[in-house]
């Protein structure tokens, strides 16, 4: 009986159990609405920065399209000065061919003997007609040449044609895909816009974190020269608007604020992300120094200007103004000194 009366619950001991099964039933039910919570999130997350990276691919792209169609351009009006230069100097020789030869012909219209009789000073006559014959060789060869050279201008305008032809046929592709890229980004902000407040907030502080096991930069060397002109001049565009394809000054997309910030300095930078990538000495992530840019992702499709301290100025995606974030936000692939 004894043992009995052990094994059976006090109520102190059932009210311990319910307890017991209250809280393990609400950790249950909290793990449980964990990943249905986290889930819509991690999604849009991904979603999102799928979309941005698209984008910025795609504006690159458009930029260096426009770049080259731009260059493109200036040889095509540039083959076209030259062929109207020259098309000015083959009238002109053809005038004055058109002389000669009509004085050649008067000439020829008497037997160069009898010509010759009726001088009135044969030896001039000769000197003359020896001269008349030296002017005309000159001029053909010449014409011959310039015609030769027009031949090839107009080649070139042909080919620098053609070549305009498709760059702008590959710059209105891009700019389909742009479209196509911010019916996606609608989508995205709609998805967005349905995240509750808490939600939103976390998003943000993930799309302004940083990596980790990245160096310790905050004993930056301070900038100087170019390299502080050129911060100055980022700083002074923080809170401008990301804008597709601009460079300034009232918008930016990334490299377009790399580009006008230097110009600011008086050093002329490359249009895409890609070439800035290339546009001075590269140095280690270790050895940043304000001014430095900062490309990212394995093909360089965005970039930003180091500030000190793990910091950059970059213009991030369309609905964000420029801004400061860390340094590791997304993958460095280089840092360029200009």
């Amino acid at each position: 009986m004894g043992s009995h009366r052990r094994l059976a619950p006090s109520g102190s001991d059932r009210g311990v159990g319910r307890a017991l099964c209250a809280l393990s039933a609400a950790a249950t039910a909290l793990v449980s609405a964990v990943p249905a919570a986290a889930a819509p999130h991690d999604d849009t997350r991904a979603e999102v920065d799928r979309l941005y990276e698209e984008a910025e691919k795609a504006t690159e792209a458009f930029n260096k399209a426009e770049e080259r169609a731009d260059d493109l351009r200036g040889e095509v009006g540039d083959a076209q000065d030259r062929i109207a230069r020259q098309q000015g100097r083959i009238n002109d020789l053809r005038e004055r061919l058109g002389a000669l030869a009509g004085a050649q012909y008067r000439a020829g219209g008497l037997d160069p003997a009898l010509a010759l009789l009726f001088s009135d000073d044969p030896d001039d006559y000769l000197a003359k007609a020896a001269t008349l014959d030296r002017i005309t060789l000159h001029q053909a060869e010449e014409l011959k040449d310039l015609q030769g050279a027009m031949r090839v201008l107009a080649q070139e305008r042909t080919e620098a044609t053609g070549k305009l032809a498709a760059l702008e046929k590959s710059r209105k592709a891009v700019f389909r895909h742009k479209r196509t890229v911010e019916r996606k980004l609608a989508r995205a902000r709609q998805l967005l816009n349905a995240l509750s407040t808490a939600e939103r907030a976390a998003y943000d502080r993930a799309t302004r974190s940083g990596r980790s096991g990245l160096p310790d930069l905050a004993g930056a060397v301070p900038a100087s020269g170019r390299a502080a002109a050129a911060l100055a001049a980022a700083r002074s565009a923080l809170g401008k608007p990301y804008v597709w394809g601009a460079n300034g000054p009232s918008g930016f997309d990334c490299s377009g604020l790399m580009q006008w910030s230097y110009a600011r300095a008086g050093v002329s930078l490359p249009r895409t992300s890609q070439a800035q990538a290339h546009a001075g000495r590269r140095v280690p992530l270790s050895q940043a120094q304000p001014g430095d840019i900062v490309t990212y992702r394995s093909d360089a499709s965005h970039v930003g200007m180091y500030v000190g301290n793990g910091q950059v100025i970059h213009a991030p995606y369309p609905g964000a103004p420029v801004r400061y974030d860390p340094v590791g936000m997304m993958p460095v692939s280089s840092v360029t000194r200009p």
